[in-house]
């Protein structure tokens, strides 16, 4: 989970700097060094109740060249780079069975679990609840007047995320998002393998 965390939020911060916004390099983000992202308090919770966060990285969307459209690319980096981080690891696991490479349980347990957790944390991300990632993109795909009304609902989130959390829903939304992206992956592993 740490991996999924700290990859997604350094995806945030290069990205966002490759826009313009040199914000995330002077507050030290720009950076793979877990202690730069992780939130004490969301990496407590992550061993407590099982659920928690890293800090988010701050970006100041008027350096963006193109607000809306650079807003919404630095939304999407974070889980682009959690799929893509699921991708290496089933890449990884394809092509050391293919080579003959023998695992072991524990080297394919962790493999493994990079690949669900990394999936897993882009689709979570990806929901458009404040302040997730997939809020800010839908905001810019809002017309003005409704995305500024559509963020209100920021002051509900944390009743949301209770009950998305504390009951079946988040399965429900995980769950069939994740098969069919392990199905694609398991499509493209099989063209090259």
């Amino acid at each position: 989970m740490i991996i999924a965390m700290v990859c997604h939020e350094y995806a945030h911060a290069r990205v966002a700097v490759a826009l313009g916004d040199f914000t995330p390099r002077l507050m030290g983000r720009l950076t793979l060094n877990p202690m730069a992202h992780i939130d004490p308090i969301g990496l407590l919770m992550m061993f407590l109740v099982h659920f928690g966060w890293a800090k988010p990285v701050t970006v100041n969307p008027t350096n963006f060249r193109n607000y809306k459209r650079d807003d919404m690319i630095v939304s999407f980096a974070g889980p682009a780079a959690n799929f893509i981080i699921a991708f290496i690891a089933m890449f990884t696991i394809a092509l050391l069975v293919s080579l003959g490479i023998q695992l072991t349980e524990g080297t394919r347990l962790v493999l493994w679990l990079i690949v669900i957790y990394n999936i897993n944390f882009g689709i979570f991300n990806l929901i458009p609840l404040p302040p997730l990632d997939g809020s800010h993109i839908l905001m810019h795909l809002l017309p003005y007047e409704l995305g500024q009304r559509y963020m209100e609902f920021s002051r509900y989130s944390f009743l949301i995320f209770l009950v998305i959390i504390m009951t079946p829903i988040v399965g429900w939304i995980l769950i069939p998002i994740q098969r069919f992206i392990l199905g694609f992956y398991q499509v493209i592993l099989s063209m090259i393998f």
